[in-house]
């Protein structure tokens, strides 16, 4: 299994990242955010890029991401039915790794449809089965463009006081803003969570 390479980067196309590692020549199909760091190199000087090696019976398939978290990301999305590799990283140029997270974890189907072929079933398919795998330190905060996390519940009783918010009608982004609030405030008990959650909101 290739999961890393380090060399000298090529040439830069569409479709792919030629890069040289020790004199043998990979072709990486790589995200927005590898293809925009490996832009970044001049020709001829050394680059890295986290990979992950694909084998069907379509052939072999290598695989390019910025960082670790991006690629886990990506093996997330691939285990979803209906989601091939070549999907997966479509979404992962289309959107930026934080902004699809928090689209899964706030079930935004309508953003994730937003994919060139990404359908509205297979969206509903990945809200499905990744939402509750998503944990607060994978739902990555951004510097760039202004969007701040929903920093997830850490506990059963932020789970609980989640779940109750909901059941009064607010959004799952509503209520655990509202929580996290909440206990910040010093709020501990979910009947506290919920009391302050609410004046809050």
């Amino acid at each position: 299994m290739i999961g890393y390479l380090r060399g000298r980067v090529l040439s830069l196309r569409p479709e792919y990242v030629l890069m040289d590692v020790n004199g043998v020549g990979y072709e990486v199909i790589c995200s927005g955010a590898a293809f925009a760091n490996l832009s970044g190199v001049p020709k001829g000087e050394e680059g890295e890029v986290y990979t992950y090696l694909q084998v069907s019976e379509q052939g072999v398939s290598l695989f390019g991401f910025a960082d670790l978290n991006e690629k886990e990301l990506f093996l997330r999305l691939t285990s979803v039915q209906g989601v091939g590799a070549k999907l997966a990283i479509a979404a992962l140029s289309a959107m930026r790794p934080a902004d699809l997270t928090e689209a899964i974890f706030t079930a935004d189907v309508k953003r994730l449809t937003s994919v060139k072929g990404l359908g509205k079933k297979t969206a509903e398919r990945i809200v499905l089965e990744l939402h509750g795998k998503i944990s607060a330190d994978e739902l990555i905060g951004t510097s760039e463009g202004g969007m701040s996390a929903v920093r997830l519940p850490k506990s059963q009783a932020d789970d609980d006081a989640v779940a109750a918010l909901m059941g009064l009608g607010f959004t799952r982004q509503e209520s655990a803003r509202a929580v996290e609030r909440a206990k910040a405030a010093g709020a501990a008990t979910v009947e506290d969570i919920i009391q302050a959650a609410l004046r809050g909101m």
